[in-house]
């Protein structure tokens, strides 16, 4: 009785194929074009609030909004991992009070994947969301009361 020996060979490695890499040239997507697109997906998502860490980084990013001519930042609180065919995003945002952080963190991913996907081509592997406060209504500023004038 004779064996025959059997060789496995592990299934082949298959490179994910993608529009941004072709046998004509390669296209190059910067991180802040992905940040940008994912900093405005996520904040389309109701029940956010802002987006960007706690205290200081939120205060600096208000001053900023209101000089005259400066524009918002997009890409305040989101980081990202942009490679050859794939993208990795992180968020930092704060949360509408009364929201499930659950439910919001499910439609920021839906949002974000989706938009980063269908604008770059490049195939989103995760999408990490920190929640890293919760707005009240009251803690808006109150507008200032008119004063009266002491002068005519």
């Amino acid at each position: 009785m004779s064996e025959s020996a059997t060789t496995v060979t592990a299934p082949a490695t298959r490179a994910r194929q993608s529009a941004l890499v072709t046998p004509e040239g390669s296209t190059t997507i910067a991180d802040t074009v992905v940040s940008k697109i994912a900093g405005i997906a996520a904040s389309e998502v109701t029940g956010v609030h802002s987006l960007g860490g706690g205290g200081a980084a939120r205060a600096i990013g208000n001053l900023r909004e209101r000089i005259p001519g400066a524009r918002t930042n997009h890409s305040q609180g989101v980081s990202v991992e942009v490679g050859e065919t794939e993208a990795a995003v992180d968020l930092d945002l704060v949360a509408e009070y009364g929201v499930s952080i659950a439910d919001l963190a499910d439609g920021i991913r839906r949002n974000v994947i989706s938009a980063v996907e269908r604008m770059t081509g490049l195939h989103v592997v995760e999408v990490n969301v920190t929640v890293n406060d919760v707005h009240l209504p009251q803690d808006d500023a109150q507008p200032a009361a008119p004063q009266e004038q002491r002068v005519q």
